[in-house]
């Protein structure tokens, strides 16, 4: 039987190109996006303007101001055309498995340089939107530690070369994972958990995470938190209540 979640119908390249194939689509596509009940002076919030023949700029006809469709926006100063943008958007967004900047590089016929500047801009704000909406519902909460032993270094939870994560997913009312999130955290301590959950979950959440004690702390969030002592080892990744944290670990 398909995974139903793996097979799901995605964005064809083919579908890309018919609707962001020629740099006034995108232009289109923008314009709609920045201003989605009409244009809105930046300066005024006049909603008349007019557009320059000799630089490409909107003019807001009740104050004058002059500005250009990106400014404000991740392509803000760019040379490069939003054609160009959107595909590495695509790209990036429809790689299931992650995609390289030297890959990137190839596919848009740019340098690396500049494939790998376009691929940590977009990143980075994929992450500021992604820390901007607090997951909800039923969480799957668990640690997780990026690194490992040196040698005749210390081994395990305590070790000095690891970097600690929350690992966090939301599930529908059917177990199917809806959204993530991971983030970096300065320890596994009460403290530090409370502080996370008040930026990250939204109240009244249901937490179930293992029996790692700091993880109570979501409490101080407004959630409700169940702990299952798993007991860990390979015996906990089949557990059904910890089916979607643990793959993306």
């Amino acid at each position: 039987m398909k995974n139903k979640v793996q097979f799901q119908k995605g964005f064809s390249l083919i579908e890309f190109m018919k609707h962001y194939g020629t740099e006034e689509q995108c232009r289109k596509a923008l314009f709609q996006w920045r201003w989605p009940q009409g244009y809105v002076c930046p300066e005024c919030g006049g909603s008349s303007y007019c557009t320059l023949k000799t630089r490409a700029v909107y003019q807001c006809n009740r104050c004058h101001h002059q500005h250009s469709l990106i400014s404000g926006t991740i392509f803000s100063a760019t040379k490069l055309p939003l054609t160009l943008w959107f595909l590495a958007i695509h790209l990036i967004t429809q790689a299931k498995t992650g995609i390289s900047a030297l890959s990137l590089r190839r596919q848009l016929g740019i340098s690396y340089n500049t494939a790998w500047s376009i691929k940590h801009k977009l990143m980075q704000v994929m992450k500021e939107r992604d820390d901007s909406q607090p997951l909800s519902g039923i969480i799957q909460l668990d640690d997780v530690y990026w690194g490992g032993e040196q040698r005749g270094g210390k081994r395990g939870r305590g070790s000095p070369n690891k970097t600690a994560f929350v690992a966090a997913v939301s599930v529908n009312e059917k177990g199917h994972p809806m959204a993530m999130a991971m983030n970096v955290v300065d320890g596994f301590r009460s403290k530090e958990i409370a502080k996370w959950a008040q930026r990250h979950l939204c109240a009244d959440s249901v937490v179930v995470s293992d029996g790692l004690a700091c993880f109570a702390a979501v409490s101080e969030a407004g959630c409700q938190h169940t702990a299952i002592v798993t007991g860990g080892g390979p015996a906990c990744v089949s557990m059904e209540t910890f089916t979607w944290v643990e793959v993306t670990h």
